[in-house]
């Protein structure tokens, strides 16, 4: 099996058992972004105390690659410390720029790395990663407040 093969087969995996699909019941943090070139729309909710991300979940529709990446990244950030999560952020976004980067623990992430071939898909594959980075800065701002 070669590299994209496997690669296509994480993506599926995760399209086809999403991780951390669904929603809270409570007042986590949401977020709701769409990317109207393809119709994909992801809601993100995050649980963050003391500076942790403690839970995400995602909810939404969208093609197999936003759909994954968004099921990628609430397992990676799940437990990370809010300055991390931001840094898998940047470091999502140069993989999706060609540089190879690395995900530490979590390789399932670098099955997304193809896409950066197919400068339409990277919307896609970048909606949940930017939906964090909203939902960061919301909880920052409404920290300060407080």
């Amino acid at each position: 099996m070669n590299l994209d093969d496997l690669y296509r087969r994480v993506i599926m995996d995760h399209y086809k058992n999403p991780r951390n699909r669904g929603s809270f019941a409570d007042d986590a943090l949401k977020i709701e972004l769409n990317n109207p070139t393809c119709g994909d729309r992801i809601t993100l909710q995050l649980k963050v105390e003391d500076g942790v991300v403690k839970d995400a979940r995602y909810s939404g529709e969208g093609c197999s690659i936003s759909m994954s990446s968004a099921s990628m990244m609430t397992e990676a950030v799940k437990g990370q410390t809010v300055a991390h999560a931001l840094e898998l952020a940047d470091r999502f976004s140069s993989l999706m720029k060609g540089e190879a980067v690395d995900f530490d623990d979590y390789e399932d992430i670098e099955a997304l790395s193809g896409v950066n071939k197919f400068p339409a898909r990277i919307k896609c594959a970048t909606l949940a990663w930017n939906a964090l980075r909203k939902g960061i800065d919301v909880e920052e701002e409404h920290h300060q407040e407080h």
